[in-house]
């Protein structure tokens, strides 16, 4: 059958977005520290996934962790991104950005958007949507602002918490943007997802543990303040993509 939902898949470096490619996925959105909520990759990762993906290539535009409440330097980072994204020959950007109060910056979102579109690029709104204080006026300020999609997960930690909200979302849409769910994504739930929210895109990391080939190994020492296993880091998984796609398509 003709596949009708299209998986994104969230690489946390380029090996992670080739396995996307080879899994099937049609889209990656690229960024770094997954476990920060994800921020913007280095130059290398966007040039090398450039050179090497011939699906659609994002770039989450994020200048760290924590809220979506950015400075003056802040933004003039996010906006140095995206010219580099342009330059680089991405297919689209994934931005957002909040007021104190829990609105969508639009005046300053809406610049960004701008820039990208006018070098025909395409902008995800990603899940800093989730943080709002009036979700459903959230949607309508992002589709005035003209995305192409808003990630989501209904508000809630994961997607399938949030699929109530999400089906609202499709609902509200009314096909003037796409609503793609994402957060905790996995072949127990997809297809579930996708029934009862009736979204034709969906977002996963679809990861696996990969364990490290180092001979010897110092378990004495923490590289970060947070514990975890030094030997060890998640990749994108080929099999898990082929799955999830399969599975959101059953």
């Amino acid at each position: 059958m003709t596949s009708s939902v299209s998986l994104e898949v969230c690489a946390n470096s380029l090996i992670s977005a080739l396995a996307a490619q080879e899994g099937g996925a049609a889209r990656v959105e690229l960024c770094e520290n997954l476990k920060e909520g994800g921020t913007t990759p280095s130059a290398g990762q966007i040039l090398l996934a450039r050179k090497l993906l011939h699906i659609k290539l994002y770039i989450l535009i994020r200048p760290r962790e924590g809220d979506f409440l950015y400075t003056d330097v802040e933004y003039q980072i996010m906006l140095a991104d995206i010219r580099y994204c342009i330059e680089a020959g991405c297919d689209g950007v994934v931005i957002g950005m909040l007021n104190a109060n829990g609105t969508i910056d639009k005046e300053r979102c809406l610049e960004m958007v701008r820039l990208a579109k006018q070098w025909g690029l395409g902008v995800t709104f990603h899940r800093a949507f989730d943080m709002c204080a009036d979700q459903l006026q959230a949607l309508e300020d992002i589709i005035e602002m003209g995305c192409e999609r808003v990630l989501t997960s209904g508000g809630k930690s994961t997607a399938m918490e949030g699929a109530t909200v999400i089906n609202h979302l499709v609902e509200q849409a009314a096909g003037r943007i796409s609503i793609m769910p994402g957060s905790g994504v996995s072949e127990a739930n997809i297809a579930d997802l996708v029934h009862f929210t009736g979204v034709t895109e969906v977002h996963s990391s679809a990861r696996g543990n990969v364990k490290s080939k180092m001979e010897y190994q110092n378990d004495h020492i923490l590289m970060s303040t947070v514990p975890g296993d030094e030997y060890s880091i998640d990749v994108t998984n080929v099999d898990r993509v082929r799955e999830l796609v399969r599975l959101a398509n059953s």
